[in-house]
C-alpha cells in the first residue's frame, strides 16, 4: 500500500507542476504579444518607451510622487510594469495635447485610461485620501475598458 500512496504523490506532483507551468507560459505570452510588432512596425511597448522617452524631462517630482502613491497597491513585482505603462499612456496624453508640463489632471486621465476598470476602485480610494475631486473623470471611468 505505500506504494499507492506515492504513485498518488507523483501524480498530484505532475499535475501541480503542468498547471504552474501553464500558468507561468500564459503570462511569458502575453509579454511576447506586447512586443510583437504592429502594422507600423512598432510593438505596444516600443510605443510606450518612446512615449516615456519624449516625456521625461515634462515630469515634475509632485506628478512622480503622486505616481508613485497611485501603484502603490499594485505588488512590488509588478509596481515597475504598472508605472511605466501609466507613464507611457500620459506620456501619450501629452505629446497628443502639446501640454508644456505633466500635471495631475493628465495623470489621473493616463491612469484611468493605462489601467483596467478593476484597478480603478483603488484610484477612487486614492484620491479621495488625498482629497482630490475625479467628478470630472467621470465620464472616463464609464469608457475605460
Amino acid at each position: 500500500m505505500p506504494s499507492d500512496a506515492f504513485m498518488w504523490f507523483i501524480l498530484g506532483w505532475s499535475v501541480l507542476l503542468t498547471v504552474l507551468m501553464f500558468i507561468g507560459g500564459y503570462f511569458m505570452f502575453r509579454k511576447f504579444l506586447k512586443r510583437l510588432p504592429k502594422n507600423d512596425g512598432y510593438s505596444t511597448l516600443d510605443w510606450q518607451d518612446y512615449y516615456i522617452d519624449q516625456t521625461i524631462h515634462l515630469w515634475g517630482s509632485e506628478e512622480k510622487n503622486l505616481l508613485n502613491d497611485l501603484v502603490e497597491p499594485v505588488p512590488e513585482l509588478f509596481r515597475d510594469q504598472a508605472k511605466q505603462k501609466i507613464a507611457g499612456k500620459v506620456g501619450e496624453l501629452a505629446l497628443q495635447e502639446k501640454a508644456s508640463r505633466i500635471n495631475q489632471d493628465l495623470l489621473i486621465r493616463g491612469y484611468i485610461l493605462a489601467t483596467p476598470k478593476r484597478d480603478h476602485k483603488f484610484l477612487r480610494k486614492k484620491l479621495d485620501e488625498k482629497n482630490i475631486s475625479y467628478t470630472a473623470y467621470e465620464p472616463l471611468f464609464e469608457q475605460a475598458r
